[in-house]
């Protein structure tokens, strides 16, 4: 345990995914910049009769990363969080010995764990009896299942934490974990989450609330997301998340690692407003991206570019571009948005760790990478003067990068990264 330490820098040193667009950090980057589609008609069941088909799914295969027996046992997020966990800390070339292994954290978080699990054993109880319920799966569904893995699997003893705020987990993952090394707690952690949600009743859920977007008329189904444009009607469903390495600086340089980007702010807030809908004029986000500058200095003129919530739906989008303007004011025309849910669709909890990851990943290659399928931004949404990046992937000078989320229940965070040059 060490002392606190506000001005304690904190390093992005490894990176590890799973989602639709690609299930290693290079195939990631290469298909966000290139702006290819991870979205497709939903194969697991029939959605013909949804308006919404599309889902952005992915062909994992757990058994790669996992015991055949505990893959058996558990839910699919559960092994995706796993694998991406794993390759963040292959990544970082951090090793976890007998030694620091009391140090390094897990904070590791989904929205809703695996209610599968549940469901499939009602089903089983209902049809076969209740001697055959599994009594695995009450450990196996939890939302903090993936987190409790990833330690078992890797042998880390510190802190783990799961934090469950809906589609703002991933977001308040990444920003309690450099917190944590901050206070002391410990030297460096995996953050990170993990979604899967596509499950026909999630579908017809969110079709029931009116949520779920159809593709631009005549095209296919990739065009489903289109956050920001005119003709947006809904979000749709995708699968996976992220994982960052976070680590004290001075660790980091001390054995030699790469470091991708510095986590520089950090933003928690609530709407107290409503369970779904975004309070006026996005205010619950724009306090969390406020903090997110104020509490280190970040200079808000010097941020030059959002990976942001960017749904596809018509009152978020706005509230949210409300939100950025109000925060940034005559700076926000400079600022480039990057809303890669366009390609993913949305990952729920694993969202925010994805974005995240693709901040960084922007800031260390000094590429933004386009909002596919926004062809024409909402005039209302022009007013404000956000700059949404369209067309192709622009190479450009990029210092400092927010990501931020909103989830359900009135849930807000943003972090900041920065780009690291040595100093």
């Amino acid at each position: 345990m060490r002392k606190p330490d506000p001005t304690r820098r904190i390093a992005v040193t490894g990176l590890g995914v799973i989602s639709p667009v690609g299930q290693d950090v290079d195939t990631v980057w290469e298909n966000l910049v290139n702006g290819r589609s991870g979205l497709r008609r939903i194969t697991r069941w029939d959605p013909t009769d949804l308006d919404c088909q599309a889902a952005g799914e992915v062909d994992f295969d757990p058994t790669g990363w996992m015991d055949f027996k505990a893959v058996r046992r558990t839910a699919r997020n559960v092994p995706m969080g796993v694998a991406a966990a794993k390759q963040a800390l292959a990544d970082s070339g951090l090793e976890v010995t007998d030694e620091n292994r009391d140090d390094l954290g897990v904070i590791f978080g989904s929205g809703i764990g695996g209610p599968e699990l549940l469901i499939d054993n009602v089903e089983i109880r209902d049809t076969r009896g209740p001697r055959a319920v599994s009594p695995f799966f009450i450990a196996n569904m939890l939302p903090d299942t993936a987190s409790g893995q990833i330690a078992i699997e890797t042998g880390i003893r510190g802190l783990n934490t799961c934090i469950v705020t809906a589609c703002s987990t991933g977001t308040n993952c990444i920003g309690e974990a450099a917190e944590a090394i901050k206070r002391g707690d410990i030297i460096a952690a995996i953050a990170g989450s993990v979604e899967t949600p596509i499950r026909d009743i999630a579908y017809i859920g969110f079709s029931n609330m009116r949520g779920m977007g159809t593709p631009l008329p005549g095209e296919g189904l990739e065009t489903t997301s289109r956050p920001y444009d005119v003709t947006r009607n809904g979000f749709v469903l995708g699968e996976g998340g992220g994982a960052l390495i976070l680590e004290d600086l001075e660790h980091a340089r001390a054995r030699g690692a790469k470091v991708y980007a510095e986590v520089v702010g950090y933003g928690s807030t609530a709407d107290a407003w409503d369970l779904i809908q975004p309070i006026e004029r996005g205010n619950g986000v724009r306090r969390a991206m406020q903090i997110a500058l104020d509490r280190y200095g970040v200079p808000a003129d010097e941020v030059d570019m959002i990976n942001p919530h960017g749904t596809s739906t018509p009152v978020g989008d706005l509230r949210e571009a409300q939100a950025i303007a109000d925060v940034f004011g005559d700076h926000t025309p400079d600022v480039l948005v990057s809303a890669t849910k366009s390609m993913t669709g949305h990952m729920m909890g694993g969202c925010g760790s994805f974005e995240g990851l693709a901040t960084v990943l922007s800031i260390h290659n000094q590429v933004v990478p386009a909002t596919t399928n926004t062809r024409v931004v909402d005039p209302e949404i022009a007013a404000t003067g956000l700059n949404v990046l369209t067309g192709a992937s622009r190479e450009t000078r990029v210092r400092y990068a927010l990501s931020c989320n909103v989830g359900l229940g009135g849930h807000n965070a943003a972090v900041i990264f920065k780009r690291y040059v040595g100093a």
